[in-house]
């Protein structure tokens, strides 16, 4: 899978889950921001992506800022969360280490 089509995956994933959280239905969405259902469809499911003019009609529709849309850090796989943490231990300072050792073993334990 190429980036762009992960990228709309997992924006697409992003819509569906702040539209089920806000118990809204695709029909109902799409009405609310003035396109057709088949759209929301092809968007949740990462066959399409839409016009800035949308993605802020969406963002007050589902009573969120725009950059929420786009937040997917929870749909990432665990290795590429542990990948991008390794790379932000790398930038730390010793003391910055030892006070996340802590915390993650505490959460751990």
């Amino acid at each position: 899978m190429d980036k762009t089509s992960n990228t709309l995956n997992l924006f697409g994933k992003r819509v569906r889950e702040l539209r089920k959280a806000k118990k809204i239905t695709q029909e109902q969405l799409a009405e609310l921001i003035g396109v057709e259902q088949q759209q929301i469809c092809r968007i949740e499911k990462g066959g399409c992506f839409t016009t800035i003019e949308t993605l802020e009609k969406m963002s007050e529709a589902l009573d969120v800022p725009v950059d929420e849309l786009f937040n997917f850090t929870h749909q990432k796989e665990t290795d590429t969360l542990v990948e991008e943490l390794n790379l932000l231990l790398k930038s730390a300072s010793a003391s910055q280490i030892k006070l996340i050792y802590r915390i993650v073993n505490d959460i751990l334990k």
